[in-house]
């Protein structure tokens, strides 16, 4: 029989439970598994299956549907077997160390937590679990169901559970990945002179990456601060020989007044003569802080919503005409560090501003 997790139990509790079970990008079917049948013993919820995501539902009729998603996935386990930061996790105190404390599986304690609690709510409510959020966008799992069963999804907000430290983030910038490769002419390295080596020929393109300001956009009122950097560097072939090819990649993280299009503009003007493949991409998103249920959370929660300047799935939801924001517990700046930890006041927090609002 197929083990399921406790959800009355404390949500600090819970969140060490689900980081006790690895779930590293392309291996979440355990954790899939067991969140299914935990859910399915949830009278109150229709519970439906998408390869390693997962949709439960209230089906109440009421006037209002709000949904709460969060990614089960994360980023491979640290190199040193014992660093804090991997599974199983480890409380110091009131703080819980492993891999995904942070992002985001205390927000995923608080769904699941939700999911128990509010047996007959007075809005409707959709938890969504999804896989392969921390890869690229063409593998996720929140895609999936929306290609398979868009209907599952409809929802006058959907509250993203990603780490904020308990305030509201609204948008987020979106992200583009780009490959720019150069070409050399090959040389036996004892007569140098014969060859043009492309690894040098890179050094102009990453001065310009080192010497560039990325800018802090102004949309609807927030400041989205952008980003540009190399993120990977490769070519050679062996120790003796001119290289005769090399590339970097590059990664733009741009405000959400631009397009994926603009973006790659933008840094094709900035790199031009270079050639520039796309390899990833994924838009941003307004932060569309005017809706009435958005109103609602932030009057809850309290506090001046933040900008969010890592890509998220609001961007997803934004794109089918959800609105959307990031609000969930711990912080954000720990996610994907070898001592990721989130505090257990802060996860139980995030879960009673929820309860509050939602009854």
């Amino acid at each position: 029989m197929t083990k399921f997790f406790d959800l009355s139990k404390d949500v600090a509790e819970l969140t060490a439970d689900l980081i006790d079970v690895p779930s590293v990008s392309g291996c979440e079917k355990t954790i899939a598994d067991v969140i299914e049948e935990s859910l399915k013993r949830q009278p109150h919820l229709n519970v439906t299956r998408f390869g390693d995501s997962i949709v439960a539902r209230t089906e109440l009729g009421r006037s209002e549907r709000i949904l709460l998603a969060g990614h089960l996935d994360t980023v491979p386990l640290p190199s040193a077997g014992e660093a804090r930061g991997t599974v199983p996790s480890r409380w110091l105190g009131e703080t819980l160390y492993g891999r995904g404390a942070t992002d985001m599986k205390s927000g995923v304690a608080v769904q699941l937590a939700l999911a128990n609690a509010l047996t007959l709510p007075e809005k409707d409510l959709t938890f969504v679990f999804y896989d392969h959020e921390e890869v690229e966008a063409a593998k996720s799992g929140l895609l999936r169901v929306a290609t398979q069963a868009r209907d599952l999804l409809s929802a006058d907000l959907a509250v993203l559970l990603e780490p904020t430290n308990g305030l509201i983030e609204a948008g987020c910038n979106g992200t583009l990945r780009l490959r720019a490769t150069v070409e050399g002419t090959a040389a036996h390295s004892a007569r140098a002179w014969m060859g043009d080596n492309a690894i040098h020929k890179l050094a102009a393109l990453l001065a310009t990456l080192r010497d560039y300001e990325p800018g802090t956009i102004y949309v609807d009122g927030l400041e989205y601060r952008e980003g540009l950097n190399a993120v990977g560097i490769g070519g050679g072939i062996a120790g003796n020989v001119i290289p005769d090819a090399a590339y970097v990649d590059i990664n733009y993280r741009f405000a959400p007044d631009k397009s994926v299009d603009e973006a790659e503009d933008h840094v094709r003007r900035l790199l031009n003569g270079y050639h520039l493949v796309r390899t990833d991409a994924a838009a941003g998103a307004r932060p569309g802080l005017g809706t009435p249920a958005v109103q609602s959370l932030i009057a809850a929660v309290g506090g001046a919503p933040q900008p969010k300047y890592g890509w998220t799935d609001v961007a997803r939801f934004a794109q089918m005409g959800i609105p959307a924001v990031n609000f969930g517990p711990g912080n954000a700046l720990l996610a994907h560090t070898d001592d990721e930890h989130v505090l257990a006041s802060d996860v139980r927090k995030c879960l009673g501003a929820l309860l509050d609002w939602l009854t």
